[in-house]
């Protein structure tokens, strides 16, 4: 899977602790969300958009093989 957390979070000018408090996770979560190391939840995804003000879509890709 992939996602473009990192620029999400760059274009908001959020740390990964000030995003990780947001949804309630800790910083090594959105660590490892944004190395590709970590599939969030269908919740945690849905925070995130909402954060973000887009659609899951816009935020996670499918790899081929997913």
């Amino acid at each position: 899977m992939t996602n473009n957390l990192r620029v999400e979070r760059a274009i908001l000018r959020l740390t990964q602790d000030e995003l990780a408090r947001r949804i309630g996770v800790s910083r090594q979560t959105i660590n490892a969300m944004e190395a590709g190391k970590y599939v969030p939840s269908t919740a945690l995804a849905l925070k995130l958009a909402r954060v973000f003000g887009k659609p899951v879509e816009q935020l996670f890709g499918l790899e081929d093989g997913d």
